[in-house]
């Protein structure tokens, strides 16, 4: 008996003790197993090859390691609904693409809230947009695609990495900004649509920068313009298209999230690594090398630039009448 009250008066003590245990210490003991990083593009694309320069820098820091798992589809929707339906518990990471913004007023119903169901933990880099097209297409620079297109309306192919996400949007507002009729072609990723468009299944396509740069630099796409506010330091000749068409201003970007009700002091711990990351010299020089430039955010700020973003896609979506397909 005297045993047996022994026992409980050990497991009591025990427990009280990790009740006791302070937000600091518990996030100190976090994490205890792998951890996963779920991408909702394909493998081979910008969203894949920055989560895998990112994934093992975070590894180290944790003593854990980050597996990055694959779900794409839907233009991000099955990922994020992977990560919602996830124990809130600091295991689940969610690569949020500038897709999962447009996403919002795209789709009539989802099965989640983006703003409410993913907590924000921190930002990750700013992909620069390019547009590129095959070599075969008379056009060289952005005045030549807007006269050859309007010369040929409906016969132009205009490619994107998916219906709903930031190269299909920046291509519709292209569009709407010109008033050219080109085709959409979407396509479940980056990988695939550069394919196609070096063979010359498609002319002309939004992708980012970190995609489709060896293709430019070994001429087996065309860059026409990038499509940002400025020049990228990567191909400083190639002009951006904002400077023919007035306004014109288009980027892709990405964070990490996870599930809300994740505890504040694991959300806490996974910024603090990530932006260490994102400041390290070496860390730095790889997401140079690929055309991405870190974006330091908080996870308030994070959740703040989400929000903005949500507000200034879907005014587009809006505009452009454009639906998935």
């Amino acid at each position: 008996m005297k045993a047996h009250r022994r026992q409980f008066v050990r497991l009591a003590g025990a427990t009280a003790a990790l009740v006791a245990l302070s937000p600091r210490a518990r996030a100190q003991a976090y994490p205890a197993r792998p951890l996963r990083w779920v991408v909702g593009f394909p493998a081979g694309g910008g969203a894949d090859i920055v989560s895998r320069i990112m994934a093992p820098w975070l590894s180290e820091r944790l003593g854990q390691p980050v597996v990055v798992e694959n779900k794409p589809g839907a233009s991000s929707n099955i990922s994020i609904q992977a990560v919602v339906n996830s124990p809130p518990d600091g295991y689940t990471l969610l690569f949020v693409p500038a897709s999962a913004a447009v996403n919002v007023t795209l789709f009539d119903t989802l099965p989640f809230n983006l703003l409410r169901d993913i907590a924000p933990v921190s930002g990750l880099i700013d992909f620069p947009l390019v547009m590129v097209a095959n070599p075969s297409l008379p056009a060289k620079t952005i005045p030549d695609l807007v006269t050859y297109a309007k010369a040929n309306p409906g016969k132009i192919s205009m490619a994107s990495f998916g219906t709903g996400s930031t190269s299909h949007v920046a291509g519709e507002l292209f569009k709407m900004m010109t008033g050219v009729n080109m085709i959409h072609v979407p396509y479940r990723g980056g990988a695939a649509m550069v394919a196609d468009l070096m063979g010359g299944q498609v002319q002309v396509g939004l992708d980012v920068l970190t995609g489709s740069l060896a293709h430019i630099r070994s001429g087996t796409l065309r860059a026409l313009a990038v499509a940002g506010k400025a020049r990228s330091d990567a191909l400083p000749d190639v002009p951006t298209i904002g400077e023919t068409l007035a306004g014109y201003e288009a980027n892709s970007w990405c964070g990490v999230g996870v599930p809300r009700g994740t505890p504040p002091e694991v959300i806490e711990r996974l910024n603090r690594e990530i932006n260490a990351g994102l400041a390290d010299p070496a860390v730095k020089a790889r997401l140079a090398g690929v055309a991405t430039t870190p974006i330091v955010f908080t996870p308030a700020e994070f959740g703040a630039y989400m929000a903005a973003e949500v507000e200034k896609w879907g005014k587009v979506v809006k505009a452009s009448g454009i639906r998935p397909e």
